[in-house]
């Protein structure tokens, strides 16, 4: 699939005519809400206690990640989100809550389980690189109260959501039980899933899966070293899930789109400059559920979320994509 196909006036149209819907969505959002802690400095010396850079701190910031991200997307998008998440009785918790307030996206669905320790990846950047990660995290299953509480809102929003999006980050909140009901109930509504390896037989029979190439391969078996391997892995693994469509994200190779009619399109990188990939995989899973819900195919989706990914992945840190940020790369190209 060449730039000019991607690009040519009736795709923009159709793509610019989707991204003007989005306001009027609702989005339930399912997965590990997380805070993702940025440490920001300069690194002038190595340290004398050990063979590591000293990392001067100059600022500090903090914000929504894992399902919590993809939920920020959505609503800086212009959709109304549901999302439905853990945190614990903590101060990160706090912090992840009064997040949501700032950005107006509800917190309704957002249950706290006592002796649960909220989610918190630690990033430190200095000079505009990553110099360590640390993370603070409960891999657990729910408490029994805490997952009734969760799917009663499942239950009760999904009444009201054009589209769900699960954000699995194996932190417990994803489950067989709750994947189980969600198929159960959610009828015509799409459902996008960004999985993780470990959580395979979770994912069967939903509309679209989103691994990434690293994910797919170790999902299928099928090492991916070349066209043939990918495509080989991705039908195996469209065969394995029984799915609508497998969009596989390639980073700087672009995507690969599998659908269950066995046809294949590979969409290149429209990325001009990587700073950072955090969370563009959230963005790409927020971006292709409204597409879908707005009324487009697997494929436009997907080269709308592809637009997406490019700009977020020219910031540092987690970001986000607006409207406006979207609509004028599509009519720019």
């Amino acid at each position: 699939m060449g730039n000019d196909f991607l690009l040519n006036a009736e795709r923009k149209a159709r793509l610019d005519s989707a991204i003007r819907k989005f306001p009027g969505l609702t989005a339930l959002v399912i997965g590990d809400l997380m805070l993702d802690v940025f440490i920001w400095g300069e690194v002038r010396r190595i340290s004398p206690e050990a063979p590591v850079p000293v990392v001067e701190v100059s600022e500090q910031t903090k914000r929504l990640g894992g399902a919590a991200n993809v939920a920020h997307n959505l609503a800086t998008l212009g959709a109304r989100v549901l999302p439905a998440g853990l945190v614990g009785d903590d101060s990160a918790g706090m912090e992840l809550i009064d997040l949501f307030r700032q950005k107006s996206i509800s917190s309704l669905g957002i249950i706290e389980e006592t002796g649960r320790s909220t989610s918190v990846k630690t990033r430190v950047i200095a000079r505009n690189q990553q110099v360590v990660r640390y993370d603070l995290e409960s891999r657990r299953a729910p408490a029994s109260d805490c997952a009734d509480s969760l799917n009663k809102f499942i239950r009760e929003s999904l009444a009201e959501a054009d589209v769900v999006v699960v954000s699995d980050y194996a932190k417990g909140v994803v489950s067989a039980p709750v994947l189980d009901e969600l198929r159960r109930l959610c009828g015509k509504v799409p459902v996008v899933v960004d999985p993780k390896v470990e959580n395979i037989e979770f994912y069967r029979r939903f509309t679209i899966v989103t691994p990434n190439h690293h994910e797919a391969a170790r999902m299928s078996g099928i090492p991916i070293e070349n066209e043939e391997s990918l495509n080989a892995a991705g039908f195996e693994l469209l065969r394995r899930l029984e799915c609508e469509n497998l969009l596989i994200t390639r980073g700087k190779d672009g995507m690969s789109i599998f659908r269950n009619s066995g046809q294949v399109e590979h969409i290149p990188t429209l990325a001009r400059q990587v700073y950072d990939v955090t969370g563009a995989g959230d963005t790409v899973a927020a971006v292709l559920a409204l597409g879908t819900a707005a009324g487009l195919s697997i494929v436009d989706a997907s080269i709308l979320a592809n637009f997406a990914a490019g700009i977020v992945v020219a910031e540092l840190g987690t970001a986000v994509v607006s409207a406006e940020q979207l609509a004028r790369a599509v009519n720019t190209g």
